[in-house]
């Protein structure tokens, strides 16, 4: 672990911090540029939904040289909850890797995987999708990725194959949403749909989705596996140059810190599940373990203490990156502009034949996730105005649902505004750049394949209205 992040040797990496940044420039021109404008809101069933129908211009509210910079510590504070929680729990991480427990799992796993180490990516990414599409696995991905990244690593694959494992894995059963609260759940209910109603197409698009991912990962697993110069480690070394991870063995203190830390995510499951949970309290339930299994890994306070601070310092980068990102968000509704996008975006859809309005809805969503990178927050914004409109142009409010939900998932694996993104990736040490580049063809893929799913629902009236 700590290994420097390697230079990409095909060209050099542009720093996060200065993509995002010169996103948030763009986007304070463009606030004197795009027209300002509002939709009126009301309060429903604790939510704010936006009106359809009212949407007014208003006064121009350009964004000042000053508050691009303001704009960052604002995001900083809308984004505190995330960033806190990412800082928790990779303080809590800190402590599991200082009782040896991890390292030595990895050494023993390998052993048993020897030869076998390609059923890791369609076994461990199921485990993700099921996750994702159940109970909307999001944030939490952050906590595997530092488990799943060094084992790939270990196993002879690279940080990307097994950042993509648990990234893709979960994302893609977060989009296909088959019975998520967090992005279908709000959105049909919004669109007054029977709640998870349509569940067979889900069903279906899950499979698919699922399929491409494995096959697109194991492919490029099964090349570094032929061309080991071509890996990309990021924060892990190889498990042939780290003898004191060869040399771990799994002793009694370790197990049981494993089965604490299983504890926890059975614990996790049932929090989110049945109480509700969310970031604030599973960031306290990691501390709490984190804590719990220093003692039982036989770590003195300090070295509690210690350790906690080390996990917190290898993502503090990208929990600040949230910060950052946030900062777009910021500009867009001081500058008004984030309903001015939504209203020219869905009248343009009046404008296209029946059979291409749920694309187009498909696209706009996709947009508009850069600027609402949140699956019910988009929900909230858009599906009071994209159920109305699909009334409007022959297209079932199933059928808009779904083109919500894909629009929303598939851009959560590529756009620097998804907070969860860029923080998995600091953790497993890959520039985003260098993932763009990896990803991009398989998020074409998934477009296709949204493409194709959107045109069926629509032949076939998906419903039940």
């Amino acid at each position: 672990m700590g290994k420097p992040i390697q230079q990409d040797q095909k060209g050099i990496n542009i720093n996060a911090f200065v993509l995002i940044f010169f996103v948030i420039v763009i986007s304070t021109i463009l606030t004197y540029i795009l027209p300002a404008g509002e939709y009126d809101r009301i309060e429903e069933a604790g939510r704010t939904i936006v009106v359809p129908d009212s949407f007014h211009l208003t006064e121009q509210s350009p964004v000042g040289f000053f508050k691009i910079f303001t704009s960052i510590h604002t995001g900083m504070v809308q984004g505190a909850g995330i960033i806190f929680f990412v800082l928790l729990v990779g303080g809590a991480f800190g402590i599991l890797k200082a009782t040896g427990a991890l390292d030595a799992l990895i050494v023993t796993i390998s052993n048993k995987l020897a030869n076998r180490e390609l059923l890791l990516i369609p076994v461990i990414m199921l485990f993700f999708a099921v996750g994702g599409t159940l109970m909307g696995m999001a944030e939490e991905t952050v906590i595997y990725i530092a488990i799943i990244t060094p084992l790939a690593v270990a196993l002879g694959f690279d940080a990307i194959v097994g950042f993509a494992i648990v990234s893709l894995g979960a994302n893609i059963g977060f989009m296909s949403a088959v019975m998520n609260p967090f992005n279908i759940g709000v959105a049909q209910s919004i669109a007054e749909l029977p709640t998870f109603s349509g569940i067979g197409l889900r069903l279906v698009l899950l499979a698919t989705f699922y399929l491409a991912g494995v096959i697109y990962i194991y492919r490029y697993a099964k090349k570094i596996n032929k061309n080991p110069e071509l890996r990309f480690l990021g924060n892990f070394y190889d498990g042939k140059e780290n003898t004191n991870t060869q040399e771990a063995k799994l002793e009694t203190r370790h197990k049981w810190v494993l089965v604490a830390f299983l504890i926890n995510f059975v614990v996790l499951i049932i929090g989110v599940l049945k109480f509700g949970w969310y970031i604030t309290e599973i960031g306290a339930l990691f501390l709490l373990f984190g804590v719990i299994i220093g003692i039982i890994g036989k770590l003195s306070p300090n070295k509690i203490a210690d350790s906690f601070m080390s996990g917190v310092t290898e993502v503090v980068g990208g929990a600040i990156i949230i910060g950052f990102a946030q900062a777009i968000l910021v500009v867009f509704q001081d500058g008004k502009l984030m309903d001015s996008v939504l209203y020219y975006s869905s009248s343009l859809l009046s404008h296209l034949s029946p059979a291409l309005n749920a694309v187009g809805m498909f696209f706009v969503q996709l947009f508009l996730n850069f600027l609402v990178p949140s699956g019910s927050g988009q929900a909230a914004l858009t599906m009071p105005i994209m159920a109305p409109l699909s009334d409007l142009v022959g297209v079932t409010r199933q059928t808009a649902v779904l083109a919500f939900q894909l629009g929303d998932g598939i851009s959560n694996s590529i756009f620097p505004t998804a907070g969860v993104l860029i923080a998995g990736l600091a953790m497993a040490g890959i520039p985003y750049t260098k993932w763009v580049r990896w990803v991009l063809p398989f998020i074409f893929i998934e477009v296709g394949l949204a493409i194709v799913f959107l045109l069926i629902a629509h032949a076939i009236h998906y419903g039940p209205f």
